[in-house]
């Protein structure tokens, strides 16, 4: 089963990038697309139920002749495909529909401080081939898409699938961004990659819908499709190198007027007074709570965490600075939730990242302050728990990305439009 909401014009923006890549339809079907609506008609096949012509026909309320040329149009554009076919009450057993999550695949990108993900996936997010690399963000944009591109093309081969197979490509990046442009935004770890036309540069190589997103945001849609689907007020905290938050509500994600929500790295916590961030200000969460604020605690009291690795074993060790010094963050970030739960009264957080794979200490310290701090209204049925998905959820959450926009209603439409117009001029 794959989730689709729609994402307005981003939709229409794409469609006519990847149309090129489907077979062209034959003179018989032309007349059916000319005057459907089949992006509508496949909505409904989005969620796998295979459905013969008849009960396409009682759902939508269209004549049968209607749903026979939209399944006929969508069949040839190998989205929908026939399986197998239904009891018989008398003459021929009627064929069933389905949707086709492996017509085309998608590339999905995480890329982190230090890191980054990248995978292959069929339409319904399901992971095809993934590799993890260790590239520091700070390397700059072309280095670093250059390494995306190289790695995109050895999993593409290794899946037996080619660029000319791919919807599209979803990159969550650790930084602000322009979510309708697909650049980033002054992002505070990311040197060079400000205002860098990602979309631009990555679609050189792979003309195909390139989408861009905080990857905070991205792992929220993945956490949330995976884990608590049925949970439409959502928040996923990321806690490693920066601090940030995806936020879902009313089961669409909010990016704010500029793509910056939920950027809770550079709220003030009472405990900062006197600590300076990276950002110029004083008492930042991040400066407080983020891993290098928590390596340097840990390494005044001779400690030596550098890494997420070195922290993450430390607390497995049971040492007690460490300890203390997760649950100390935990207080700090639970702070600011606190707030946010007010605010936005979600019915689930979910702590993700490097620092929260650090045991439960993190956690713990979050629920001490937020239970606390919150109206029981607020919390009575909040739960808050650690993300399940480690590495997955990014990736999930970039190929959702990508079929959010691909496959919508309005997409399906413009594709099948712009095959038809080609198919009428050739002839």
């Amino acid at each position: 089963m794959i989730d689709i909401y729609q994402m307005g014009d981003s939709s229409k923006r794409n469609w006519y990038q990847w149309d090129m890549a489907f077979p062209e339809p034959s003179s018989a079907s032309i007349a059916g697309i000319s005057s459907a609506r089949s992006g509508e008609l496949f909505q409904i096949l989005l969620d796998g139920t295979p459905r013969t012509r008849a009960e396409l026909s009682v759902i939508t309320g269209l004549a049968r002749s209607t749903i026979a040329a939209r399944v006929d149009a969508l069949m040839e554009s190998e989205f929908v495909i026939a399986v197998g076919e239904a009891a018989s009450s008398g003459g021929r057993p009627p064929s069933r529909f389905a949707f086709n999550p492996a017509a085309k695949v998608v590339l999905a990108v995480d890329l982190g401080a230090r890191h980054g993900v990248i995978a292959i996936t069929d339409l319904a997010g399901s992971i095809l081939a993934r590799v993890r690399t260790d590239i520091p963000i700070d390397s700059g944009p072309q280095i670093v898409l250059d390494l995306v591109v190289e790695r995109a093309h050895d999993l593409l081969d290794s899946v037996g699938r080619s660029g000319g197979d791919l919807a599209g490509i979803g990159i969550g990046v650790p930084g602000p961004v322009e979510h309708t442009s697909g650049r980033p935004a002054n992002p505070p770890i990311m040197p060079g990659w400000h205002d860098f036309d990602v979309p631009g540069y990555v679609r050189r190589s792979f003309d195909v819908p390139v989408l861009v997103d905080n990857d905070v945001n991205i792992m929220a849609l993945g956490e949330q499709r995976a884990h608590w689907p049925t949970h439409d007020n959502l928040l996923f905290i990321k806690a490693a190198t920066g601090i940030g938050a995806g936020i879902i509500g009313n089961g669409q994600l909010q990016r704010g007027a500029q793509g910056t929500a939920g950027d809770l790295g550079h709220v003030r916590v009472t405990r900062g007074s006197n600590v300076v961030c990276r950002c110029g200000n004083i008492g930042c969460l991040e400066a407080l709570a983020g891993a290098p604020a928590i390596a340097a605690t840990l390494a005044a009291q001779h400690v030596s965490a550098p890494t997420s690795e070195d922290l993450i074993a430390l607390s497995e060790r049971g040492n007690p600075e460490t300890i203390a010094a997760l649950r100390q963050a935990g207080r700090d970030l639970g702070e600011v939730l606190a707030t946010c739960v007010s605010l936005l009264n979600p019915s689930v957080i979910v702590l993700g990242g490097s620092t929260a794979a650090a045991g439960d200490h993190l956690l713990a310290g979050v629920r001490e302050v937020v239970y606390n701090r919150s109206l029981p209204l607020a919390t009575a049925h909040l739960s808050i728990a650690r993300a399940q998905s480690a590495d997955e959820a990014g990736i999930v959450g970039a190929s959702m990305m990508v079929t959010q926009d691909v496959l919508s209603a309005e997409a399906i439409d413009g594709m099948l439009a712009r095959r038809a117009s080609l198919a009428l001029s050739a002839t």
